[in-house]
């Protein structure tokens, strides 16, 4: 399990986190969102042990995460731009891994095969996409008890997010921890059991992900008379009104929302599915970052 507590990061008079609170229990696939500049990176290299906290802890099975050395043998962690040598081919690179993780060469070299890499090739001779298949078929090779990803599907092509979401799912099942930083937040809904929101400078929500997708409802509707965001009686995540068209969001019980709309005897009431993505542009819309 990793936990944070009261975690705070700043680099100079910048303050990047403060406060943060954080559970991710083991065997879960969690999902990481926030806007540019959020802190989902900082919080990462946090969790890994490449940074050292201000203030605050981060416990992986109740052990402190900075220079301990034990713990650390546990996380595999895959930045956004992994760092290679000049020369690096990806089979050096396993051969490097194996010094540190309970290496798989048939999963590592069963990736390499789906991906068509050459794993003789210096990595600074392929492409973006290519460089993001090899790190991802050493990651999966490595079967760590906790992987930390950075934009895992960035550059991906649609088969190759396939893939990875494949192999993320079976080493989910026999207990790797991910945790995962993405914009790709249709990617994450379809991987993710819980995620968290990070947000002026903090971690602002997190839980089970379907749980509070449940939460939220979405509605298009028509009523005789005007209607004015005050008029609904229950809250209001998001409420735009075009003529007499009127599209909200609203946060709560699903069935007590339906029946105070049904209640206003509405014209037209079209019930909208909601996703991952609906519910983060909504929740960080209303704060103001999308206008």
């Amino acid at each position: 399990m990793i936990e944070i507590k009261n975690l705070g990061k700043s680099f100079g008079e910048k303050q990047v986190l403060s406060g943060a609170e954080l559970r991710v229990e083991n065997g879960s696939v969690f999902g990481l969102i926030g806007i540019n500049g959020a802190g989902k990176s900082t919080l990462l290299r946090l969790i890994a042990g490449v940074l050292k906290p201000d203030c605050g802890e981060i416990l992986i099975d109740g052990e402190p995460v900075y220079e301990n050395e034990n713990v650390k043998k546990k996380i595999f962690f895959l930045q956004d731009d992994p760092y290679y040598t000049t020369n690096l081919t990806a089979k050096a690179q396993a051969e490097f891994y194996k010094n540190f993780y309970d290496f798989d060469n048939e999963v590592f070299f069963s990736y390499a095969d789906k991906f068509k890499l050459n794993v003789s090739k210096p990595l600074k001779n392929f492409s973006k996409g290519m460089k993001r298949q090899t790190f991802i078929s050493l990651a999966l090779a490595c079967k760590p008890e906790y992987m930390l990803l950075d934009e895992a599907f960035d550059g991906l092509d649609p088969l190759a997010r396939l893939e990875f979401k494949r192999g993320i799912i079976e080493l989910a099942e026999k207990g790797t921890t991910f945790l995962i930083a993405s914009h790709s937040l249709r990617e994450l809904e379809d991987i993710s059991d819980s995620f968290a929101l990070l947000d002026n400078k903090t971690v602002k929500a997190y839980g089970n992900l379907q749980g509070e997708l449940a939460k939220l409802s979405k509605y298009q509707l028509v009523f005789e008379d005007d209607k004015l965001r005050e008029d609904m009686p229950f809250e209001c995540l998001h409420f735009e009104k075009t003529g007499r068209v009127i599209r909200l969001v609203a946060k709560g019980d699903p069935q007590t929302i339906r029946a105070c709309i049904e209640n206003m005897k509405p014209l037209v009431m079209d019930e909208i599915p909601m996703d991952f993505e609906d519910m983060f542009i909504y929740e960080v819309g209303e704060r103001g970052y999308l206008k």
